[in-house]
């Protein structure tokens, strides 16, 4: 029964919530990624936890210092109290004389994350050639190589997952659409950079919503573009921290929430944009930016 001390009560909650930033809700998770500290990922595991973040992204160069000996670099992700939310994998390989190795280099990234305690790694390629677009059956081709190794990673317990980039096939909106149109979602999702996604031509927040059923996590980033003194050169870009850019990440935001999203967001960017400041540094603007403008509680 509803007294009338509860129900003023339960307002007043309601009231409050209606106040509070959006996205106070937190179904999603936040990760943050290990590239900003160029292979320091002893530091930046360190750093990373620090900053009150409760994921890592590490990247492929970790695989050939830990491959024969995974458990060291777990016990540290461990003793952090870090997930590892996902792994860079590296580059996927169209060529069918090549297809065989790039499978198999991406299954041994697959059994070493599994051997992390991870759960998905990232695919993404190096077939962009200078002004050349991709056709598109090249980028079926890429999407049915992905969903190989995705099929292959899944028998290990791993996902695999498509990160749409600048400089590769799935620059553009129409180029990632064409990829996420040929990609089984049994097993290949897609891992949107909201940044890469917008210096693309491309409007990230809609691309939540267009994407929904095949999203499995996200980059947060932001990209100043054009670079401050080149605005001459409106195609130079650089990443910044979060909120020092031009995308509209609070809608971003928004719009995770509107789709229920409840998986990995994970902050990245690539290097320090301002060399007076640490990793570490930059984290906490892009931290600040998510406690004050998402209502992100750490």
């Amino acid at each position: 029964m509803t007294t009338r001390r509860s129900f003023i009560q339960q307002s007043s909650l309601l009231a409050l919530a209606a106040t509070l930033p959006f996205s106070a809700s937190k179904r999603y998770k936040m990760g943050y990624s290990a590239i900003t500290w160029n292979g320091k990922d002893e530091q930046a595991i360190i750093d990373i936890a620090d900053l009150g973040f409760k994921g890592i992204q590490l990247r492929a160069n970790a695989y050939p210092v830990y491959k024969d000996n995974p458990a060291v670099l777990k016990e540290k992700i461990d003793a952090a109290k870090l997930n590892l939310v996902m792994f860079s994998s590296g580059n996927v390989e169209i060529d069918p004389a090549k297809e065989a190795a790039t499978i198999d280099q991406h299954v041994n990234h697959a059994k070493f994350v599994k051997a992390l305690g991870g759960t998905s790694i990232q695919l993404t390629n190096s077939l962009r050639k200078k002004g050349e677009l991709p056709t598109e059956a090249q980028l079926i081709r890429l999407a049915e190589v992905m969903n190989e190794i995705g099929k292959r990673t899944k028998e290990i317990g791993i996902q695999t997952t498509y990160h749409n980039h600048m400089n590769q096939f799935g620059e553009t909106p129409e180029e990632v659409d064409m990829l996420v149109k040929h990609m089984n979602p049994s097993y290949a999702r897609l891992l949107l950079d909201v940044a890469h996604y917008f210096q693309g031509g491309g409007n990230p927040a809609e691309a939540v919503l267009k994407y929904k059923d095949v999203i499995h996590s996200f980059h947060i980033k932001d990209v100043e573009s054009p670079i401050k003194g080149q605005e001459s050169n409106p195609t130079a870009y650089k990443f910044v921290e979060l909120g020092q850019g031009k995308v509209n990440l609070e809608e971003v935001f928004k719009n995770m929430e509107k789709i229920k999203f409840s998986g990995w967001a994970i902050v990245e960017l690539d290097s320090v944009p301002d060399k007076s400041r640490t990793p570490k540094e930059c984290g906490q603007i892009s931290k600040t930016f998510l406690s004050a403008k998402v209502g992100y509680t750490f």
